[in-house]
C-alpha cells in the first residue's frame, strides 16, 4: 500500500505513516472510508486510487457481501434524509420496513406519499385507488392540475439556474414567481391562438428555460404535451406528430452545441406540422418562415396570470414515446397523477430538499425531461440547465459555479469524461450524489465518476417512461457499490423469472402492479397485449406485468441490470427497436436483409450497435458500407445511434417461426 500511496504524491514517511494507521483498522469498509476522507484528492491519479481500491478489497467476500461498497452513508446523511425523517414519522424501525409497507399496504404508502408531497388539489379524493391492478383508477373523485403543484415554493425562490455554451461567466436565474408568470402567459397564449382543452402540442426543442415554461403552460391549460427529442430527424418528428395527432409544435430556430449551429426550426418545419411556434435561440430569430409559423413574441400572450383547468387525474397530460419491438415507437400517456411518481423518487430516492440544485442532461423528448420538472419542482428545489455538450469541461465549470447538489448522468457521459479527462481539478464540493440512469454502466467508469467529488454515491436508477420513473433505484440511506442497485422503487414489488417462468436470481423482470405512475393505456397500440398477455400466472394470485429488462439480484442486497431481454435496445440512453434500425437500413443500396443486436463491451456498460447484413450481389467494402449505414441512420433516424461494427454474413439465423436468433448473433461478435 505505501508504494501505491507515494504515487499519489505523498512523501514517504506520511505513506508509512498512513499504513500504520490502516493497519489498526480491521473492516476493509473503513479502511477505504478512512482513505477517502483523508487521503484522496481530486488531483491524485485516479489509476492509482482504483488499485487502492482493489486491495483494500482483495480479501472481500463477495459471495456472501456481494460487490465492495465506494460509499457508505455517515449518521449524519442518513438523519438529515428524507428518508429517515419518514421512518421516524411513521415509527418504523429500517427501510426494510419502509419498503415491506409500501408493497403490503399500496392504498396507505399512496396516501402517505401524496400527502407528504403536499399534492395540490382543487378536489379531494375519496379514496386512493379502486379498480383491478392492471387498471387502476387512482384518486378517485379528485380534481387537480398537476402543474399546481409545480410553483409551492416562494415565488422569490430560484426556479431554474441555466447557461449558454460559451458564455462561462454568465449565469441566468429564473424565479419561482418568473417561471409562473411565463407559464400563464404560455397558457394564455394557447387559448388566444385558439386550441382548447385536449389539444395536443408538441415540443421539439433542447431543455431551455423557455421549453419547462411552455411544458408547464401547456398543462395548466388542460392540453397534453406531446414529447419530441430535438436529435430526431424529420421523418421520427413526423411519426411522433401524426401518432399523437398533434394540433402544432413548439421549436427553435437551431440548437447551438460545441460551437456549431445545429438546424431544429428547418427539421421541423420538413415534419410538416398544422402549426410550428418557433423561439430565437440567441437574441433574435433570422429566418424564413412558412405561413403556418407564429414567432415566439406574437404568441406569448400579454396576460400574466391563468387559473390553471381542473381535470380528471387521469386526463393525459403529456405524450412520450418509447420504441417497441415492431413497427411505430409506442404512444405512453402519462396523466396527472404519473408526476407523483417523479417527484417521489425525487423525494425518496434522490433526497431532494427544498431548495437543493438538480441537473440532468437530457431534453422534454424524452422521459427523465418531464422527470426532472417534476421531481424538483414539486420538492420546491432548483433545476440547472446548461444549453450545450455535456461532454466537456465547460459543463463541469457549470456544474461547479451552480452549485448543483444532485448531478445526473448517462454512462455515455462519464465514458466521455473519462477518456479526455476534462474534469480534472474541479471542486464539486456541493454535490450530494450522483444518478445514473438510461443504460447500463461500468464498474471502473463509475468508481471514476465517483472520485470526481471525493466519492459521492451513484443513486443507479433503472425504470422506464411506461413506469412515470424507476423500479430499482439506490438510496442515500444504504450503501453504494458501483454499477449497482439496492432496492426496488417503494410500492412496487418485483419478480425475476428464468426462461422456465420459475423465480431466479438472474433473469426477466416483471413487475406486480398497481403503483402510481404505471401506464394503461398506449395510443397506438394494445396495452394489455403489450404487459400483460402471455406473463406467467402466479400461485399466489399476484398478477405480473412484463417490463422487458434482464436483471440479477446479488448478495449483499444488490442488483444489477444486464439490457433488455426482448429486441428493444438502448444507444446512448435512448430505447430503440432492432425493427427500427433493420426498417432503416434494408433502404441502404445493395443491402437484402439487416439483423440489428445490442452487444454488452467486456467490462461492462453501454451498448455496442452491431449490424449484420445480408447483401444482394456483390460484396462491398465493409468500411463503405458501415458509412452509408450510419450516414441512413444519421439521416431517418437519430444521429446519436453509432453503429460499433458491421458484419457482413451470407444469411440470418431463424427460428422455425422465421424469427431473427438474436442470440446467435451475439455469439459471433
Amino acid at each position: 500500500m505505501q508504494i501505491e500511496l507515494e504515487q499519489l504524491g505523498l512523501k514517504s514517511a506520511k505513506a508509512k505513516a498512513i499504513v500504520r494507521q490502516l493497519d489498526k483498522i480491521k473492516k476493509a469498509e473503513q479502511v477505504w472510508e478512512f482513505l477517502v476522507s483523508k487521503v484522496f484528492k481530486n488531483t491524485q491519479p485516479f489509476a492509482i486510487q482504483r488499485i487502492i481500491y482493489e486491495k483494500v478489497y482483495a480479501e472481500w467476500n463477495h459471495e456472501k457481501s456481494g460487490p465492495p461498497p465506494a460509499w457508505t452513508p455517515s449518521e449524519e446523511t442518513i438523519k438529515e434524509s428524507n428518508i429517515q425523517k419518514v421512518l421516524n414519522e411513521l415509527k418504523l424501525q429500517n427501510y426494510d420496513d419502509l419498503y415491506s409497507w409500501s408493497i403490503n399496504e399500496r392504498e396507505k404508502f399512496w396516501n402517505y406519499t401524496v400527502k407528504k408531497l403536499k399534492i395540490k388539489l382543487h378536489k379531494k379524493y375519496k379514496r386512493v385507488f379502486s379498480g383491478t391492478p392492471q387498471h387502476p383508477n387512482w384518486l378517485v373523485g379528485a380534481k387537480l392540475n398537476i402543474a399546481d403543484s409545480c410553483f409551492m415554493a416562494p415565488a422569490q425562490k430560484t426556479a431554474i439556474i441555466f447557461q449558454s455554451e460559451g458564455r462561462k461567466n454568465k449565469i441566468n436565474k429564473m424565479s419561482y414567481g418568473e417561471l409562473k408568470k411565463l407559464s400563464c402567459q404560455v397558457a394564455n397564449g394557447l387559448r388566444e391562438n385558439g386550441f382548447v382543452e385536449g389539444d395536443r402540442v408538441g415540443i421539439a426543442m433542447p431543455m431551455t428555460a423557455e421549453s419547462v415554461a411552455i411544458y408547464l403552460g401547456i398543462v395548466m391549460a388542460g392540453c397534453a404535451v406531446v414529447s419530441i427529442a430535438d436529435s430526431f430527424a424529420p421523418d421520427e418528428i413526423a411519426t411522433r406528430l401524426r401518432i399523437s395527432n398533434a394540433k402544432a409544435v413548439f421549436t427553435q430556430d437551431h440548437i447551438i452545441r460545441s460551437g456549431k449551429k445545429l438546424p431544429m426550426y428547418e427539421k421541423v418545419v420538413a415534419a410538416n406540422p398544422e402549426k410550428i411556434i418557433v423561439l430565437p435561440s440567441e437574441r433574435a430569430l433570422v429566418l424564413t418562415g412558412r405561413a403556418n409559423t407564429i414567432y415566439w413574441d406574437k404568441f406569448l400572450s400579454k396576460k400574466k396570470t391563468f387559473k390553471s383547468l381542473p381535470s380528471d387525474p387521469n386526463e393525459i397530460t403529456n405524450v412520450l414515446f418509447s420504441s417497441g419491438t415492431t413497427g411505430d415507437p409506442k404512444a405512453i400517456p402519462w396523466t396527472h397523477v404519473t408526476p407523483i411518481k417523479c417527484a417521489a423518487d425525487g423525494f425518496f430516492y434522490h433526497d431532494v430538499h427544498a431548495g437543493d440544485i438538480l441537473t440532468w442532461p437530457t431534453n422534454l423528448g424524452w422521459m427523465m425531461g418531464p422527470w426532472l420538472i417534476y421531481a424538483t419542482l414539486i420538492n420546491k428545489g432548483t433545476i440547472a440547465l446548461y444549453y450545450g455538450a455535456p461532454t466537456g469541461r465547460e459543463f463541469g465549470e457549470f456544474v461547479q459555479r451552480a452549485k448543483v447538489n444532485v448531478l445526473g448522468l448517462v454512462p455515455s457521459i462519464v465514458k466521455a469524461w473519462r477518456n479526455t479527462d476534462c474534469m480534472k481539478n474541479l471542486k464539486w464540493d456541493k454535490l450530494k450524489l450522483f444518478s445514473s440512469t438510461g443504460e447500463c454502466s461500468n464498474v471502473d467508469d463509475y468508481l471514476f465518476v465517483m472520485s470526481l467529488a471525493n466519492y459521492k454515491p451513484v443513486i443507479e436508477y433503472c425504470g422506464g417512461t411506461e413506469i412515470g420513473g424507476g423500479y430499482v433505484t439506490g438510496t442515500v440511506v444504504q450503501k453504494a457499490s458501483p454499477s449497482t442497485f439496492t432496492t426496488p422503487a417503494l410500492g412496487l414489488e418485483l419478480v425475476i423469472l428464468d426462461e422456465k417462468n420459475h423465480d431466479t436470481n438472474f433473469g426477466e423482470l416483471y413487475l406486480v402492479p398497481p403503483s402510481i405512475g404505471l401506464s394503461q393505456e398506449l395510443l397506438n397500440k394494445n396495452h394489455d397485449e403489450v404487459y400483460f398477455h402471455g406473463s406467467p400466472a402466479r400461485q399466489d394470485g399476484k398478477i405480473l406485468r412484463r417490463h422487458g429488462d434482464e436483471v440479477e439480484k446479488l448478495p449483499g442486497g444488490y442488483w444489477r441490470a444486464h439490457g433488455r431481454a426482448d429486441d428493444t435496445m438502448n444507444l446512448g440512453g435512448i430505447k430503440v427497436s432492432s425493427a427500427e434500425i433493420e426498417r432503416t437500413l434494408n433502404y441502404v443500396d445493395g443491402v437484402s436483409e439487416t439483423a440489428a443486436i445490442a452487444v454488452t463491451p467486456p467490462g461492462g456498460g453501454p451498448s455496442l450497435l452491431v449490424i449484420f447484413a445480408v447483401l444482394k450481389n456483390e460484396r462491398e467494402n465493409q468500411n463503405l458500407l458501415k458509412e452509408k449505414m450510419q450516414n441512413r441512420i444519421r439521416e431517418k433516424l437519430n444521429p446519436l445511434f453509432k453503429i460499433q461494427d458491421v458484419k457482413i454474413v451470407d444469411s440470418l439465423p431463424r427460428t422455425a417461426s422465421n424469427k431473427i436468433m438474436r442470440r446467435a448473433l451475439r455469439q459471433k461478435v
